[in-house]
C-alpha cells in the first residue's frame, strides 16, 4: 500500500430516526479507499451521529442486529419525550423564534451519543470486506430526512509532530461541564495557530486528559446550556432519572408513580442489561458487579465517558483547518470538584503519511 493520505466527503440519507447505516456499500469509493491504505479516519460533523470504537464492533461481530442490541440499552436509558430541559423549547433563548418553530426536541439522542460511546472521530484498521457504520440517532424529524455529513480520510502511517499542554480552569461546582471551545479559554486559538506553525495537511489533534485527573470525562457534542448543565447533571446525579419518568412500566398504577418509578426503572435496568450481557457476552459475574455498581452509585461509573477527543485534519479548502460540524465542541464533563483547581489536558498533532 502507498500513496499520499486520500480524503472522501459525501452525505448520507438516513432511512429512519434510527438508523444504522454501512458506508462501504453506500459509497464504492469508500471501498476502493479501505483497499488502498493501512488506515482510515472515519469523521461524523453532527452532534447525533457518529461511529463507535473498531473494537466495540468487532466485539459485536459487525452485525447491525447486535448495534441495535447494544444502543437500545442506552435509547431506553434516555427514552423521547422524557422531560429534558432542552426539549423545552420556549426556554431556549439561543434560538429565534423562526428557528424555535422547526427546532427538533432531541435531547435523548445527544445523551445515547454521549453515553454510548459514540464519537465524531475513530480510526480503523482497514478491512476492505467488514462493514464500517455510521450511526445516526436522530435522523429523521417529522418526517423531514436530515442530510448528514462525512469524511474518510486514508492513510499508512500516523507521525506524531508536537505535543502541548493546556490548563483549563476547573468549575468550583463538583457537577458540571466546560465548553472547551469558548473563546474565553483560548484553547481554540492555540489550536489553530499550532496548526499553521506544524503546517499538517491531514492528521488529527488528540485532546486527552492528563493520567492525574480524576472524576472527569471529555465529549463532543453540542454545548447548549440546558442539555449541558441540566439534563446531562441529573444523569450524573441520577443515571435512570429519565427512564423512571418515561419507562414503560410506570403507567401501571398511575396513583403510586411517585413511590415507584425508581423501582421500576431498576427492573427495567436489569432487562437492559440482560441485553447487552447477550449481545456483548459478558460472564454472569461481571453482570451482578455491573448491576451491583449501576444501582448504587453516579453515572460516571456507568455511561461510557471518554478521556479523550479527536479533532480530524484536512486541507481541502486549500490550507490546513479542523474539520468540525457547526455544532460540535469538545466538552469536558466533571462529577467531582477538581483538588487543583484546574483540569490539565494533553495535546498531541498528528500528521498522516
Amino acid at each position: 500500500m502507498g500513496g499520499l493520505p486520500t480524503e472522501i466527503n459525501f452525505t448520507l440519507s438516513p432511512q429512519d430516526r434510527f438508523d444504522v447505516i454501512d458506508v462501504t456499500k453506500i459509497k464504492s469509493d469508500v471501498k476502493d479507499l479501505l483497499e488502498s491504505f493501512n488506515k482510515a479516519l472515519f469523521c461524523s460533523l453532527h452532534t447525533t451521529a457518529g461511529y463507535l470504537d473498531q473494537k466495540i464492533c468487532a466485539r459485536l461481530n459487525h452485525c447491525p442486529d447486535s448495534l441495535h442490541t447494544y444502543l437500545r440499552g442506552f435509547r431506553q436509558l434516555f427514552p423521547p419525550d422524557a422531560p429534558y430541559r432542552h426539549d423545552q423549547i420556549h426556554l431556549r433563548q439561543e434560538l429565534s423564534e423562526e428557528q424555535k418553530q422547526c427546532e427538533p426536541r432531541n435531547a435523548d439522542s445527544h445523551l445515547t451519543f454521549i453515553s454510548s460511546g459514540l464519537k465524531n472521530c475513530v480510526s480503523y484498521e482497514t478491512r476492505p470486506d467488514t462493514p464500517v457504520y455510521f450511526i445516526d440517532l436522530d435522523g429523521v424529524y417529522e418526517s423531514q430526512v436530515r442530510r448528514r455529513r462525512t469524511t474518510v480520510i486514508g492513510y499508512n502511517r500516523e507521525v506524531n509532530a508536537t505535543r502541548t499542554t493546556f490548563v483549563v480552569p476547573a468549575s468550583r461546582h463538583a457537577v458540571d461541564s466546560i465548553n472547551l471551545k469558548d473563546p474565553r479559554l483560548g484553547l481554540f486559538q492555540m489550536l489553530r495557530e499550532e496548526l499553521r506553525r506544524q503546517g499538517i495537511e491531514k492528521g488529527r489533534i488528540r485532546i486527552q486528559l492528563a493520567g492525574s485527573e480524576t472524576h472527569v470525562g471529555l465529549t463532543m457534542n453540542e454545548y447548549e446550556t440546558l442539555l449541558m448543565r441540566h439534563d446531562l447533571a441529573e444523569v450524573l446525579h441520577n443515571p435512570f432519572r429519565f427512564m423512571a419518568e418515561k419507562g414503560r412500566n410506570m403507567w401501571r398504577d398511575p396513583r403510586a408513580i411517585p413511590n415507584k418509578t425508581i423501582n421500576y426503572a431498576k427492573y427495567d435496568l436489569v432487562q437492559v442489561v440482560n441485553e447487552l450481557v447477550d449481545v456483548l457476552g459478558i460472564s454472569d459475574t461481571v453482570l451482578e458487579r455491573f448491576v451491583g455498581q449501576f444501582l448504587t452509585v453516579t453515572a460516571s461509573r456507568f455511561l461510557r465517558m471518554e478521556r479523550t477527543v479527536d479533532l480530524p485534519i484536512s486541507d481541502r479548502k486549500g490550507s490546513s483547518e479542523i474539520l468540525e460540524g457547526t455544532y460540535q465542541s469538545p466538552i469536558l464533563l466533571q462529577w467531582n470538584k477538581s483538588e487543583s483547581g484546574d483540569r490539565k489536558l494533553d495535546i498531541t498533532f498528528s500528521r498522516f503519511v
